[in-house]
């Protein structure tokens, strides 16, 4: 008599040519990650070979019930580290029947951005610092905390180890081997400075495939947590008071940065970020006003600051950049529950389309 655990194990593929495509998509919220799968005759490399689909965006807030079908458009393959095998994860965006992308839509955006010819040439690198807190199921309660009470306070957590300052590697360790596998440049991982919190970090990446690597390594996160129960949060801030918040610190260079006299083109950049600070704000998460307050790592959220190690700054520019005269700068300022399509295209359209 087979396991539960034999069965999910089984390889198709030494049975059929058949294999199990997983479409992901962004749901009502701008967060929430749904997913459907199908099967497939066989093996799919090129997304502009794989079916539309659709859904009833009626039951994710994306559509009213009396005309709710949403079609699914392939955008990124990438391996499915759960099912393994050749079967593959999907990253979709979403539109209307009529061909118009919905509102929660913001890839549609993203890529018109990444297709105009000047950042095409100037090819933007982006990589994305994720942080994020992990909770216990029932209470909400991050992960090694007493229930209804807190931990010592922050400084052995950052980085730490042990059971009494890390608390969730297997998860932690699961994701960041589940995401090589599927493809994803991956290129870290942390523990942080408020117990229970962690971070990963995607890139460099270039221009569309930033904000679609990005998602879909939250997706399996996700999913990972999801075999763990325990709960992902996102939230800019989970816990009030003297603790750290979460965010999503954005590095990002050009060409012309990363070529020699590229600290001055950077630093062009940067004031052109200063000019439409309010415009970024508004748009890099819900809640970041409770993170960006001055403290904790961070700068106020009503000023614009810029400087070289400065971790207290909007931008922050590493030594190693000044020092070589080329290189990227840090974007410190988005939160943690971003949108990484809105918040990479945005960048490029200040730093390279913006005119003074």
């Amino acid at each position: 008599m087979s396991l539960l655990s034999d069965l999910i194990n089984l390889n198709l593929s030494d049975h059929t040519n058949k294999i199990i495509a997983e479409y992901i998509w962004i749901g009502g919220s701008g967060m929430d990650l749904r997913s459907k799968a199908r099967t497939l005759p066989g093996p799919v490399s090129d997304p502009s070979k794989l079916p539309k689909w659709n859904y009833d965006g009626s039951s994710t807030g994306q559509a009213p019930g009396e005309d709710s079908e949403v079609i699914l458009y392939p955008q990124a393959i990438f391996r499915d580290p759960f099912r393994r095998g050749n079967n593959i994860l999907v990253m979709c965006d979403a539109y209307t029947p009529a061909g118009e992308p919905i509102p929660t839509n913001k890839r549609h955006n993203a890529a018109k951005v990444f297709s105009n010819p000047e950042v095409a040439k100037e090819e933007p690198w982006y990589g994305i610092e994720q942080e994020y807190t992990l909770l216990q199921k029932d209470v909400k309660w991050p992960l090694g905390w007493p229930a209804g009470g807190y931990p010592g306070p922050q400084g052995p957590y950052y980085c730490g180890i042990g059971a009494d300052k890390a608390f969730g590697r297997d998860i932690v360790d699961s994701h960041y081997k589940a995401c090589l596998y599927a493809g994803i440049n991956i290129s870290g991982i942390n523990g942080e400075v408020m117990p229970g919190q962690w971070e990963f970090q995607v890139g460099p990446a270039v221009g569309i495939s930033a904000g679609d690597e990005l998602w879909v390594a939250r997706y399996i996160l996700e999913r990972i947590a999801e075999i763990a129960g325990v709960v992902v949060s996102f939230d800019p801030k989970p816990i009030q008071g003297d603790w750290n918040g979460a965010g999503a610190h954005t590095n990002y260079s050009t060409k012309s940065m990363r070529n020699d006299g590229g600290y001055e083109i950077i630093k062009k950049a940067i004031a052109k970020l200063q000019l439409r600070h309010k415009e970024h704000i508004a748009a890099y998460g819900e809640g970041n006003e409770r993170r960006l307050t001055g403290r904790h790592e961070t700068a106020d959220i009503n000023t614009f600051k810029w400087g070289v190690a400065d971790r207290g700054a909007s931008v922050r520019v590493g030594r190693d950049t000044e020092k070589d005269g080329k290189g990227y700068f840090e974007d410190r300022r988005p939160a943690s529950n971003m949108d990484p399509y809105t918040v990479t295209s945005m960048i490029a359209e200040t730093t390279i389309l913006h005119k003074d």
